[in-house]
């Protein structure tokens, strides 16, 4: 599933996320959701918080965050945004970007 903006889920999707949310703050949620699953998170703008709050719950959950900036891959100098996406989604289990332009989002 991909989500570029909160209009792609629905109302009942975001009641359903948000009831997981609560159950797991609460600590009554304890499954590691996302065991064994990797994420590639790009980032073409630096964010701190961003980076700190994706390798943690990746953790939390069970997961592994690779941390990609800008001038750690090719996206824009030799390879394209869509290139990029397709050898990645053949490694990891999903890619988070953080992006100036939606529209390098959108391509991803």
């Amino acid at each position: 599933m991909n989500v570029l903006s909160i209009l792609d889920l629905s109302k009942k999707d975001i009641e359903e996320i948000l009831d997981l949310a609560m159950r797991m703050k609460r600590g009554d949620e304890r499954r590691k959701f996302l065991e064994d699953k990797n994420i590639a998170m790009i980032f073409e703008k630096q964010s701190t918080r961003t980076r700190v709050s994706f390798e943690v719950a990746m953790r939390d959950l069970g997961g592994y965050a690779i941390y990609l900036n800008k001038n750690d891959i090719q996206l824009g100098r030799g390879e394209s945004v869509p290139d990029t996406a397709r050898v990645l989604s053949r490694y990891v289990d999903g890619i988070v970007v953080r992006a100036f332009e939606h529209k390098m989002v959108e391509e991803m």
